[in-house]
């Protein structure tokens, strides 16, 4: 909305319905120095929380104010007018039936209404035009409004007509529905400019509809959702079933409607079902023609995947569906394709490793994730195939769910703190509120452990891989001999099986009950096979129980080197095991996700049309044809007359 390098804490910022003033803070935060802030909300509560909140960002100059915003606006201008800003964000109740109540538009001092009135049961444009009145003549403004200011006719259509004649509306951006509590219906974001109106010659529209995130019950933007549309807006790219600019002439035709879909038309194309291919074979060329994007990044796999068919516009699979993923991730044009795509990552890694490693104590968390995510974004528009806006997820989603933290930690301690491994204690209930990630020792005694940073995982891969190898070997060999005692049990416990007598009441074998049967039938010739059955579990049994307790005991004494390792961490190797072993190879695992992604949607359409026209008609018939006949002979060999 304008907000750049440029400006200063002297623009101002506005919010005629500011609730708890997150917009206000986020229109803030964007400046370098910050912005100077007015709001203004009715609601008791609310207005406290914008207060406290104000306080809390360091704020507390802002100049907010509790009363109804349309019949008493309190920010005013030495003349008594409205106070004009340079930048205004609101998001207002949507079709706010009381707007009027206390207000004759027809004689309002400010002269809001001069472009007509709103419908008095819906206060939409009664709220648009109070911000509009309140911008400077340089002004931007966006607005959170109903979908339906778009369209909706009688006295909106005239007041919408006005604002277009008079060039005010940039952009207007759909967003998708359910996105906001207490509505599901679809909202959309109208950006106003008064900076060069005059010479307007369309809007720039966005159709952001189909860009979400389901969260609970309701809708979310994600970043990357976010970024692509601040993106498209300020490059005004336009992108097919996306982003295009509307001229002037064009709404004018339309009469003023600014609906999106009249101008865009965001719908998937229909998979549309070939008859012909139905009826005599093939797969249509068309359809493996719209898959050009990725015949452009691998075309000798075309050629693999399809040969000619027996007539024009037709062709002929040469894998079978059952091979394709395999035979996709087996060709070499797709291997190379998978290298530069993680080449690009390893050349982000090369250039922002050392801006990782020197992150420090009083640092910026957010300043970090910026860097790291734009050059992230800017180095994935070139990749093929893959989406930048996808491989910008990937940061932000690990950001918001574990690099943030690090982050933190380190600005607020140090490099320290990755070395910091912390016994739990219990709260005032008697529980443990975080789950541990190390145990030393066992019953009531033990001490349960929650590393801040460092994983114990990645402790045990950088200094003893060699002990976790003989832990894993100890526990399989348990396991293996848990595996053959259970089977041995299910085979003989049966009603009539040799092992039910040496169970217990509650039809379990113990090492004692054994021991009990075997002394019973120790010498009765007749109980020799029984005898040798539970000999053989016995011993089966005492090995089990030796290989379990050695395994116990040489993870517990894995358990406690990786705890002493915690304190003897050099600093380099906290550093490296933060940013190589965690943040660089959970994304990097993350790109290789996309890569599988990529292949994937390549497999599922390609199998999808070799399995449609697997079969035409005519063979299905036959098929059929053959059916009926060996029934009909079933049948008469059955003696009933087909």
């Amino acid at each position: 909305m304008g907000i750049n390098a440029a400006t200063t804490r002297q623009h101002t910022i506005y919010d005629p319905t500011c609730g708890s003033g997150s917009l206000l803070l986020k229109a803030h935060d964007a400046a370098p120095d910050g912005l100077s802030i007015y709001g203004q909300e009715k609601d008791v509560a609310t207005f406290a929380l914008a207060r406290m909140n104000m306080v809390i960002h360091n704020c507390a100059d802002a100049e907010l104010w509790r009363e109804n915003t349309l019949t008493k606006p309190y920010h005013k201008g030495p003349n008594g007018l409205l106070k004009q800003f340079d930048f205004i964000v609101a998001n207002p109740p949507f079709s706010d039936k009381a707007w009027s109540t206390g207000l004759n538009p027809d004689e309002d001092e400010f002269g809001r209404f001069a472009y007509g009135t709103p419908p008095a049961k819906n206060g939409d444009y009664a709220y648009l035009l109070h911000v509009l009145a309140s911008m400077k003549s340089t002004g931007k403004a966006v607005i959170v409004l109903p979908h339906g200011v778009l369209f909706r006719g009688n006295a909106e259509a005239d007041i919408r007509q006005e604002l277009l004649k008079r060039g005010y509306i940039k952009a207007i951006i759909g967003l998708p529905a359910n996105l906001f509590y207490g509505t599901g219906i679809p909202a959309c974001l109208v950006v106003l400019d008064k900076e060069h109106a005059a010479a307007r010659k369309g809007i720039f529209m966005i159709d952001a509809s189909k860009g979400f995130v389901k969260d609970g019950n309701k809708n979310r933007l994600r970043d990357q959702d976010v970024h692509k549309i601040v993106d498209v807006l300020q490059r005004s790219v336009q992108i097919e079933g996306f982003s295009r600019m509307v001229p002037s002439a064009e709404i004018d035709e339309n009469d003023g409607n600014l609906n999106i879909p009249r101008y865009i038309d965001g719908s998937e194309a229909e998979d549309l079902q070939d008859i012909e291919a139905h009826l005599k074979g093939g797969i249509p060329a068309r359809d493996v023609d719209a898959l050009q994007e990725y015949w452009d990044v691998m075309p000798g796999l075309r050629a693999d995947l399809f040969g000619p068919g027996d007539r024009p516009g037709y062709l002929a699979a040469k894998v079978e569906s059952t091979e394709v993923r395999a035979t996709i991730h087996a060709h070499a044009e797709f291997e190379a394709f998978a290298a530069t795509v993680r080449g690009i990552f390893a050349a982000w890694r090369e250039a922002n490793i050392e801006a990782m490693r020197s992150f420090d104590k009083g640092h910026h968390p957010t300043d970090l994730i910026h860097a790291l995510s734009e050059d992230l974004l800017t180095r994935f528009r070139k990749a093929p195939l893959v989406d930048a806006y996808d491989t910008y997820q990937h940061i932000m989603t690990y950001w918001s769910e574990m690099m943030q933290d690090d982050a933190y930690q380190i600005a607020s301690e140090g490099w320290d703190v990755a070395k910091v491994i912390r016994e739990l204690v219990k709260d005032a209930d008697g529980k443990f509120t975080e789950e541990p990630d190390i145990v030393l020792g066992n019953g009531r005694s033990a001490k349960k452990l929650k590393a801040e940073v460092i994983p114990p995982a990645l402790i045990v891969a950088r200094y003893f891989a060699a002990e976790q190898a003989e832990v894993d070997e100890l526990e399989a060999k348990a396991e293996e001999l848990g595996r053959q005692l259970e089977e041995l049990e299910e085979e003989h416990s049966g009603e009539d099986g040799l092992l039910v007598e040496a169970q217990t009441d509650a039809g379990k074998l113990t090492a004692a009950s054994v021991k009990a049967r075997l002394k019973a039938i120790k010498g009765n010739a007749d109980a020799k096979e029984e005898f040798a059955l539970l000999r053989q579990w016995s011993a089966l049994s005492v090995e089990h129980g030796d290989a379990a307790r050695a395994f116990k005991e040489a993870q517990a004494a894995l358990n406690a080197m990786v705890v002493k390792q915690y304190a003897k961490l050099p600093d380099a190797d906290s550093k490296a095991l933060v940013v190589e072993d965690k943040w660089i190879a959970t994304l990097r695992e993350a790109m290789d996700g996309e890569l599988d992604r990529t292949a994937q949607a390549l497999t599922m359409r390609i199998k999808s049309l070799t399995e449609r026209y697997a079969a035409p008609l005519p063979e299905l018939n036959n098929a059929v044809a053959d059916l009926e006949a060996k029934v009909a002979k079933h049948l008469e060999h059955m003696g009933f007359d087909a």
